[in-house]
């Protein structure tokens, strides 16, 4: 490929709203540009680097006995209901209606549309089945940002595993792991598998792979001295020894005038540190009022509560709701005597006594209570969100909070899906057996972008080279010299019976322009042609990432630099 001729808009100044640099290399290097929020065009260049991408996705998971499809991105309600996840979804589904009145849904996923697909199936002798496709996904994201990380429209591998028994599912689950570590090592990924809320999908497992990048959104705990690796949303630990204070025969009301947070009662009452608090969280869980429970020095996490809840809709309590429920407002808000309200109180809080939580009253509180003995429990749950500096859980070693791009996510999903929408075969014995599933996913622009968060410098891209646009850039510095231009075209014809890319650099620019943009794009290796260096027989090779030029000889350099870059790749 001709540069001139091809369409590159490099940029030296990044967007203004480009915070990632991901998103600010992508659009400075000419890889894409957004339509509008949370949608972006693929240009040559960053097609040609997702198409790579998709291509490793595509050779693992066919590796594995993967079949591909190609299913429909608009879906009928109809299917959605039947799984019971059209209300699950909420506001994250693009819905619609067409000309007749029909309810349709642009697909977030297709664990539907596939399960539709296997009620064909109808003998064990059909199973075990692998299918996937990679297809466009539409999520109407509140607060799409970060270019490809967090949009609304993007391509995704999804793959699907249907077993007859669980033993089937688990080998399933473990080839996608397997196959996803090989996978984000050839991306060039440092991608590593941690523990993981199965959300929305449901399910009995799920794992995600996780890249540290300080772009991503989602925190990750992680040991340094065992392998635990959780996300904050499934992650535990171990907590420190708490010696409980005393408790009355009963609570005892006390005046707290004016003391509405935790570190405020901590100042005017004695022995009412934050580790002898309970924290009184009021939430809306599928439209009804509930208390969860924590430690005063614990904060609740809200996918913990939905998970173990099983709650589709979550969301804190308005202050006319409280009111309504408890009597008071926040800062004096208990579970002590509360009646008719689920009460779900943090692990953290069993065999506690001597505590002291709001009377539900304002400017009052309660002390000397004892959990077990005063408040209405209706489930001991882990609930809390753990923090950096806390005790693994394992090993009793420090747990570091580090900041992760979400690069893929398997899930055992068991029969959920199975059950809902209708599959079922026939086993050895001619009974009727409801297969058990498995969903695995990777986003494609993700990946793309996850790669260039790992892999730039402050000059630019610097692209792996399984996944560059292309492998070599040649940069002609004469292009009116036809000896240079001769020697371009010998390396890029060499280069192309390996069935390696090329791009030539051949625009009327001058050599500070070129070098910039070249280390822009980041092409993993470039070929320097100049009329002073091949009036010496010489042309310049120059690997992206490590940037020290070596000279090769005009006659031979298309050899020694394929011979160069095969053995460096």
């Amino acid at each position: 490929m001709r540069w001139s001729a091809a369409f590159i808009p490099t940029l030296r100044d990044a967007p203004a709203d480009a915070e990632a640099a991901s998103h600010q290399l992508l659009v400075r290097g000419g890889f894409i540009r957004q339509l509008h929020a949370g949608h972006y065009s693929l240009l040559p260049l960053g097609l040609r680097v997702h198409e790579k991408v998709a291509q490793i996705v595509r050779e693992e998971i066919d590796a594995i006995g993967g079949q591909e499809f190609l299913l429909p991105a608009m879906h009928p309600a109809s299917i959605w209901k039947q799984s019971g996840r059209w209300d699950v979804m909420g506001d994250e589904m693009f819905r619609l209606q067409d000309r007749g009145g029909a309810e349709l849904a642009l697909g977030m996923t297709h664990e539907e549309v596939f399960s539709h697909l296997a009620t064909t199936l109808h003998s064990y002798k059909e199973l075990p089945q692998l299918w996937y496709q990679i297809q466009m996904k539409f999520r109407d994201e509140p607060r799409p940002k970060s270019g490809l990380l967090r949009v609304r429209e993007f391509a995704m591998k999804d793959s699907y595993s249907f077993d007859l028994d669980d033993e089937g599912l688990d080998a399933a689950f473990d080839a996608h792991y397997d196959a996803y570590v090989k996978i984000f090592h050839r991306l060039g990924l440092a991608a590593m598998p941690v523990q993981a809320s199965s959300g929305a999908m449901g399910g009995s497992a799920s794992i995600e792979f996780m890249v540290a990048s300080p772009a991503g959104e989602d925190d990750v705990l992680v040991c340094e001295s065992c392998d635990y690796r959780a996300n904050v949303e499934r992650g535990t630990s171990q907590l420190e020894t708490v010696v409980n204070l005393l408790s009355e025969e009963e609570a005892v009301r006390f005046p707290t005038p004016g003391v509405r947070t935790i570190a405020e009662l901590e100042g005017v009452e004695e022995g009412a540190a934050a580790v002898n608090q309970i924290k009184t969280m009021v939430m809306v869980l599928d439209g009804e009022v509930t208390l969860a429970l924590l430690r005063g020095d614990h904060q609740l996490n809200i996918q913990k509560l939905q998970d173990t809840s099983g709650a589709v809709e979550i969301r804190p309590a308005t202050s006319d709701e409280t009111l309504e429920a408890l009597g008071a407002r926040p800062g004096s808000l208990g579970a002590v005597g509360v009646s008719g309200i689920a009460v779900f109180c943090d692990l953290a809080l069993k065999d506690r006594t001597g505590m002291v939580t709001g009377a539900n009253e304002d400017d009052w509180h309660l002390r000397g209570v004892s959990v077990e003995r005063d408040i209405d429990v209706k489930s001991w749950v882990d609930i809390r969100e753990v923090q950096g500096g806390e005790s693994c859980i394992e090993c009793g070693g420090e747990l570091k909070l580090i900041r992760c791009i979400e690069a893929g996510h398997i899930f055992k999903l068991g029969r959920k899906y199975s059950d809902a929408m209708g599959i079922s075969v026939l086993d050895s014995q001619g009974k009727a057996q409801t297969p058990t599933m498995g969903s695995y996913g990777i986003g494609i622009g993700r990946a793309v972008a996850a790669i260039a968060e790992s892999h730039h410098d402050d000059a630019g891209l610097c692209w792996p080279f399984d996944v560059a646009p292309y492998h070599l850039l040649i940069t002609v510095l004469d292009v009116d010299d036809p000896q240079a231009m001769a020697v371009a075209d010998s390396v890029q014809k060499l280069f192309g019976a390996a069935d390696l890319d090329v791009l030539i650099d051949d625009r009327d620019a001058r050599p500070g322009v070129k070098f910039a943009d070249a280390e822009l794009i980041g092409i993993p290796y470039r070929l320097t042609i100049g009329s002073r260096s091949l009036s010496k027989g010489q042309v310049e090779f120059t690997p992206r990432a490590s940037g020290t030029t070596q000279m090769f000889d005009k006659e031979t350099c298309a050899r020694d630099a394929l011979d160069t870059v095969l053995s460096m790749k």
